[in-house]
């Protein structure tokens, strides 16, 4: 019964989400009918791939109360070192995709570390890794920009296969796995369980220290697992860049109903947040330039994405507030 209230309450929220996306897209169209062509549709789909799957995998570090500020930078140093080996003929083309796995995991490892065993807040321990990735990956590749190949078969599989967004397919497919590891799986429970009340957790004999770690390998993981659709859609990676993809990603994850404070995760709503970032930017850039506007579309978003992020958590809160009111009422 608890299973099926929990279903109900989760899909109220996305369902919420998802219409007022279906507002916005409807809005775009009619103010600038090209927002939906082809062409602006395969370009917010490989804007959208990354973000979402960084969304994906920092969802589990949010849900446990935490943060990871490190997913934008540890996915360009991901991209960045992976495509120096190849460019100087270590590795295949092939072999790229594991590397960039492995270092974004690497990176989820350290900060998880930092955060479980070393008791460093989150905020502290991903900033550090944040600053060392981003400096890290500029001095390894020792030049401005890394290039990947075009036309190859690395970019229909992770980004546009004959005009198909295949992107698209590969975010549904990790939304599905990462629902099943986050409600139907152990782990899943267990750092939600973190996240509600951490040392009723560790008491009840579950050892937190090690899900709290695994929570941000999974984070580090999907930053990764991002790096292979960012070098696939956008063929050159500035070295030393990254910073500020983060803040979108988890930007989407709070618009889409997870928890700031942990122990409520919303899978399906962090892609959500990340694709109606997507549009509101790719909106602006449409609306603005039919009316002539001389601002800079970027600036425009960051203001509605900061007052739709502080929205998102203060309706979370008085949700919470309201919540509480009603068990307490139920006591008496």
């Amino acid at each position: 019964m608890n299973t099926l209230k929990n279903i109900n309450k989760k899909f109220g929220q996305n369902a919420i989400i998802i219409i007022a996306l279906f507002v916005l897209v409807l809005l775009f169209y009619v103010l600038n009918p090209n927002f939906l062509n082809k062409y602006n549709i395969i370009s917010m789909a490989q804007s959208f791939t990354p973000y979402a799957i960084m969304g994906l995998g920092v969802t589990f570090a949010i849900a446990t109360g935490g943060i990871d500020l490190s997913i934008g930078t540890v996915c360009i140093a991901s991209s960045v070192v992976a495509g120096k080996l190849y460019t100087i003929g270590l590795i295949s083309l092939w072999a790229t995709i594991p590397v960039m796995i492995l270092i974004g995991t690497f990176f989820g490892l350290i900060n998880g570390i930092l955060i479980a065993k070393f008791k460093l807040p989150a905020f502290i321990a991903t900033l550090g890794t944040m600053m060392v990735s981003r400096g890290l990956s500029a001095i390894l590749a020792g030049v401005p920009n890394i290039f990947y190949p075009t036309g190859l078969w690395f970019n229909k599989a992770f980004s546009n296969y004959n005009g198909f967004p295949v992107g698209l397919v590969w975010v549904f497919i990790f939304m599905i796995f990462c629902m099943y590891l986050m409600y139907k799986n152990k782990t899943g429970r267990y750092i939600l369980a973190i996240g509600s009340n951490e040392e009723a957790t560790r008491l009840s004999g579950v050892d937190t220290d090690k899900y709290k770690i695994i929570a941000y390998i999974i984070s580090g993981c999907f930053a990764g697992i991002a790096a292979i659709f960012w070098s696939a859609a956008f063929v050159t990676v500035a070295t030393a860049t990254g910073n500020g993809m983060e803040l979108d990603a988890i930007a989407g994850v709070y618009i889409g109903g997870t928890s700031a404070t942990g122990g409520v995760a919303s899978v399906g709503g962090s892609v959500t947040g990340a694709l109606m970032l997507v549009v509101i930017r790719s909106g602006l850039n449409f609306v603005l330039a039919l009316f002539n506007v001389n601002v800079n579309s970027t600036y425009v978003t960051y203001v509605l994405t900061g007052v739709i992020v502080v929205l998102a958590v203060l309706f979370d809160r008085i949700k919470d507030k309201i919540a509480k009111k009603v068990e307490i009422s139920k006591i008496k």
